[in-house]
């Protein structure tokens, strides 16, 4: 049994311990239906090359509850439970980047972009473009049929099963509707800023808060036999920490630095993303710069003067130091929440750190 430093609950033994138990399991998977031929191999490659690395959060939320709740280091079979909700990640990230029509992941081509290339070079029949958002879109929902399989096969006692399979379920319900919520949100015509921002917090709290941190939290915690009190302090953490994390990801998304994040600096912006930092800056900005900022909003050709601008727009607005400081609130939230939750010196630990690691990032 591995046993990982609950002070560095995210470090580079807990990350290749994450990793071998989906690559093993994916190779596993390849072999068994490489048989088919034809482009099935090739799948089963780009399926383990998109979850190779990752930040593994959501794993580490998992296990790290799971020690909170029982002061016990789990088993393999906690580990394999946890290594499957990051195939659930990344299923929704091959959908996410076909909706969004982005041209990288985690600093290579998407999905889309791959199949799209592979597909003009063998001189394939029929649009090129349309064959790469079928591939990419069949492959997230090969890695979400794998997540349950992986989950199911993790070797958990029947008990133990049961009770965290109704908090993956409404994970995985969670996170779809919040993404479609995130889609109509953008197609949505203009409304109030009042509405879009408290849209866009809707749409935080769905597709990340509980998708990200709560679930995670409360399957692990759900494995070590939480009783409802634990559930519930579970989620009192989860929730706020998770829409921190996501308006850290909202900042990065505009300020961040493509070299450290892998994905081109202001995508959000040109992929008309309507998140609490965009809600921020149409509320507070001049009405002419608020004006100018929506007009940019979604269009895929904006150059990097214009990213520029924008950028300066949400500053000027003071939207970057709104969003810095609900993520200092959330934080302190999220921590109150853990303090008085009955939980293990370990495990504690380990949560805070996570936490901490979840705000302060640069990716």
């Amino acid at each position: 049994m591995q046993v990982f430093s609950s002070s560095d609950p995210l470090g580079p033994q807990f990350r290749a311990a994450i990793a071998a138990e989906i690559l093993g399991f994916l190779h596993r998977q390849g072999e068994l239906y490489g048989g088919l031929g034809g482009s099935v191999p090739g799948l089963f490659r780009r399926a383990e090359e998109f979850t190779s690395g990752g930040k593994r959060i959501r794993p580490a939320f998992c296990y790290w509850s799971y020690v909170a709740v029982t002061g016990q280091e789990p088993g393999p079979e906690v580990l394999r439970a946890a290594a499957s909700l990051d195939l659930l990640h990344v299923s929704a990230l091959m959908h996410d980047d076909v909706m969004d029509s982005s041209d990288t992941r985690r600093g290579v081509p998407a999905a889309h972009v791959q199949y799209e290339s592979l597909h003009r070079s063998r001189g394939g029949s029929g649009s090129a473009a349309a064959f790469g958002r079928a591939a990419a879109i069949l492959l997230g929902d090969l890695l979400l049929t794998l997540s349950l399989e992986m989950f199911d096969t993790a070797g958990l006692s029947p008990d133990a099963h049961a009770r965290a399979a109704t908090h993956l379920q409404a994970m995985r319900t969670e996170v779809t509707l919040g993404q479609f919520l995130d889609v109509s949100l953008q197609a949505l015509p203009p409304r109030s800023a009042e509405e879009q921002l408290d849209g866009a917090i809707q749409v935080t709290e769905y597709k990340t808060a509980r998708y990200s941190v709560r679930r995670p939290c409360q399957i692990g915690g759900a494995l070590g036999g939480a009783d409802a009190g634990l559930n519930a302090a579970l989620a009192s953490f989860g929730s706020p920490l998770g829409r921190a994390f996501q308006l850290r990801d909202d900042l990065l998304g505009v300020f961040g630095d493509p070299e450290i994040t892998g994905k081109p600096a202001g995508d959000d912006l040109r992929e008309g993303k309507r998140t609490v930092l965009v809600a921020l800056a149409l509320a507070h900005a001049a009405p002419a710069e608020a004006a100018r900022l929506a007009s940019m909003l979604g269009d895929g050709n904006l150059s990097e003067d214009d990213i520029a601008e924008s950028r300066d727009i949400i500053t000027r607005s003071g939207a970057r130091g709104m969003a810095e400081a609900r993520i200092t609130g959330e934080f302190k939230t999220a921590l109150t929440a853990l303090e008085s939750a009955r939980i293990c010196a370990a495990g504690r630990s380990a949560l805070t750190r996570l936490a901490e690691l979840s705000v302060q990032r640069e990716y």
